[in-house]
């Protein structure tokens, strides 16, 4: 049974690898600082939002290592947009390739997807260098981070089959992403505690955190950076409805994987 499933997907394995390595060599290719952008990228975003939320609008402060726990949503983020990002054009900006051989369509977005995994756990790195700087203690539940990152990957690869399959046809796809992008960083608990919002509305906290990416980063800074954080299952408190973003996640799994198996036949000629 091992033996065939591996013969039967070795194409695919060896050509997904080299589709990430190339993808991460190519990334920064005659960049000055090369792959240090990786780091720099985050952290100056991170810089700045520190410095204007906690120093000046004074949000935050009374989170424990607020600098951990901000940096922290930063990061898996930034992961959940460049995975999704990535997916949109996935398959149009590989047609020539898809033209000229003959190989498993799915390949082409798993491969941003492990690309960005790569910046991910480097990342996560830097995160942990912040927790010894910091005094943030480190605890056997940081290892929930591992699950959680592949929760987190497997929403974040399905919206990624999706939105490449729609934008061969739709080519609008890629600026309303964006625009959804851009409106789901500032409605996820990201910038700010989502205490906040249970002050002003407790049900617009609920729904808010209903959403996957919402449960996956406050679960991550729950277990990994202080227990005053806000979960879902906290701030609803019924497990039917914490299974929520679960039923969310396996809903664009199926839709995803069926539209674009429909759609991948017609890929090469469309494109």
């Amino acid at each position: 049974m091992y033996l065939k499933l591996k013969e039967k997907y070795r194409y695919s394995i060896v050509l997904l690898r080299e589709l990430v390595i190339t993808d991460f060599k190519l990334r920064y290719k005659g960049s000055f600082l090369g792959y240090v952008w990786t780091l720099l990228r985050p952290l100056a975003l991170f810089a700045i939002l520190y410095v204007v939320f906690v120093y000046f609008l004074k949000i935050g402060a009374s989170i424990p290592h607020y600098a951990v726990y901000l940096l922290l949503g930063i990061v898996l983020w930034n992961y959940f947009t460049e995975v999704t990002m990535n997916g949109v054009s996935a398959i149009v900006g590989k047609g020539d390739l898809l033209r000229k051989l003959h190989f498993p369509r799915y390949v082409v977005v798993v491969s941003g997807s492990f690309s960005a995994l790569i910046n991910l756990t480097i990342n996560l790195i830097v995160v942990g260098f912040f927790m010894l700087l910091s005094g943030t203690p480190f605890t056997l539940n940081a290892l929930w981070l591992l699950p959680l990152t592949i929760e987190l990957f497997i929403f974040a690869l399905s919206i990624a089959f999706l939105l490449s399959a729609l934008y061969v046809k739709f080519r609008d796809i890629n600026y309303i992403w964006e625009v959804v992008l851009q409106a789901g960083f500032y409605a996820t608990p990201i910038l700010y505690p989502i205490s906040l919002v249970i002050g002003r509305s407790p049900l617009i906290a609920k729904i808010m955190l209903l959403n996957p990416v919402a449960q996956i980063i406050q679960d991550a800074r729950y277990h990994v950076v202080t227990s005053q954080t806000v979960t879902t299952l906290g701030a609803v408190r019924h497990w039917y409805a914490y299974a929520i973003p679960f039923a969310i996640i396996a809903i664009f799994c199926v839709v995803s994987v069926w539209y674009f198996k429909k759609r991948s036949p017609k890929f090469a000629e469309e494109i």
